[in-house]
């Protein structure tokens, strides 16, 4: 409650007011602009000083005092408390207006950004993704032979289309699978023992001048070619014939029968040939999407993920987003609380008024009273 006494109103008064309320429609908008420019310099702010920064910044001036001056026609303001909280409040909403602008100007910078060249980008993931196809069909008829061990160009293949990033989950499976059905002896990258021996010799020579003796190498190989390109020989020396069908069905009957390892290096490799196919068929759909949304144009989906605010300035524009609501929201409780005061007061006044006219009427009564009971004693005697 304020400690400032109000003058009360006489009832003459208080019928000149109402009598100029009907004759007055409200101050003018001179009137207001006057007010609002005169609040503005007695609170220190540089009128030019500020419709030049606001040009600067690409906004209007002329939107600024509009929203000014419908803030200060909604809460009446009177005295320089209230005047300045109706220029803050101004000011917090102007503020976040801006905010609002800025995260807007960062999205369509960065959409127009993606924008440039989306076509180009487009077509080469589809072309990446049809040799990825491609390449992982070839993997699966290579798959698809008996007896199969991974030789180190699928194994390299493979690690290829890991490292590009084509179906992540399944590339590393399928990776595995095949180190997996390597020969015995063969590392990750390949490479059997006798391999690495190799190559540690080859180093050596060439560390101490010595040329490799190829004819010799390439005796050795033939020689550890031949018992296995040989003709099957009875134990008299004879060849033996080729097998006829009754042999064939053993042969059937002995892959039949295999032995555990065998039997797991089977499925091993059944799951890898069917993951591979799947891995060709997920990679062609994908494309095949591709070539329906560039055909289409993005989704808005899609236009929203690639404006989302990933810049570094993001955090700071939500910041003083929300510090203008926080400013906006105390300046709103506190031009409430004074709004609610003033109501408080105007009630009091009034029920001061009902207590003056009764008051009145009261000592009206009272001289009226005394002035019969006088003229009574006057009559009696």
């Amino acid at each position: 409650m304020s400690l400032i006494k109000r003058p009360r109103l006489t009832e003459a008064k208080l019928a000149a007011v109402r009598r100029n309320q009907q004759r007055s429609h409200g101050p003018t908008a001179v009137e207001t602009r006057e007010r609002i420019r005169a609040a503005l310099l007695r609170l220190g702010f540089d009128l030019q000083a500020e419709e030049a920064a606001i040009r600067a910044l690409g906004e209007n001036p002329a939107q600024f005092h509009e929203l000014l001056e419908g803030l200060w026609e909604e809460h009446h303001p009177v005295g320089a408390f209230q005047e300045g909280l109706v220029i803050r409040l101004a000011r917090a909403i102007w503020l976040l207006n801006r905010a609002d602008r800025m995260q807007e100007g960062y999205s369509l910078r960065q959409a127009q950004d993606v924008s440039v060249g989306r076509e180009d980008r487009r077509h080469v993931q589809m072309m990446r993704l049809k040799m990825a196809a491609n390449t992982l069909r070839t993997l699966a008829r290579s798959v698809e032979q008996e007896n199969y061990f991974t030789p180190r160009e699928d194994l390299e293949m493979m690690k290829t289309l890991q490292q590009q990033g084509m179906v992540k989950e399944m590339a590393g499976i399928a990776l595995d699978l095949f180190i997996q059905l390597q020969k015995p002896g063969t590392d990750g990258d390949g490479v059997s023992a006798e391999e690495k021996t190799r190559r540690v010799v080859a180093k050596i020579k060439a560390i101490f001048g010595i040329s490799p003796d190829e004819e010799h190498f390439q005796n050795s190989r033939k020689e550890t070619a031949l018992p296995a390109q040989a003709p099957q020989q009875a134990a008299g020396g004879a060849p033996v014939a080729p097998p006829d069908g009754d042999s064939t069905q053993a042969q059937e009957e002995e892959a039949a029968s295999l032995s555990p390892e065998e039997e797991a290096h089977e499925r091993a490799r059944q799951l890898l040939e069917n993951l591979l196919a799947r891995m060709a068929d997920i990679c062609e759909a994908q494309r095949r999407s591709l070539r329906a949304e560039s055909r289409n144009g993005p989704s808005p989906y899609e236009r929203a993920a690639e404006i989302a605010p990933t810049h570094p300035d993001a955090a700071a524009i939500r910041k003083m987003e929300e510090h203008s609501l926080r400013q906006i929201e105390r300046i709103q409780n506190l031009l409430m609380k004074r709004e609610r005061q003033d109501r408080q007061l105007e009630a009091i006044d009034r029920q001061h008024k009902v207590i003056d006219e009764r008051l009145k009427r009261y000592t009206r009564k009272q001289r009226a009273y005394i002035s019969d009971s006088k003229n009574g004693e006057n009559l009696s005697r």
